[in-house]
């Protein structure tokens, strides 16, 4: 990835962090278990574009952890 390219990703993960910034882990884990499923964050396309970014782990699930990484 070229620099140009960091940058803009940079860019799109801070503007998208100002979109999260006023909802809630509890608000996208609809089920209450605890994590954000891929089905449960199709319900904003910020999150569906960052999700495999942000599943450190991947498991296919967001922690409490991994998501406060976009706040």
């Amino acid at each position: 990835m070229n620099t140009l390219h960091k940058t803009l990703a940079l860019v799109a993960l801070a503007s998208s962090s100002a979109a999260f910034a006023a909802v809630d882990f509890d608000s996208f884990d609809a089920d209450g278990d605890g994590v954000i499923s891929k089905t449960e964050a199709q319900v904003n396309s910020q999150l569906v574009q960052l999700f495999d970014q942000l599943d450190a782990d991947g498991n296919g699930e967001l922690s409490k952890e991994e998501f406060s990484k976009v706040q």
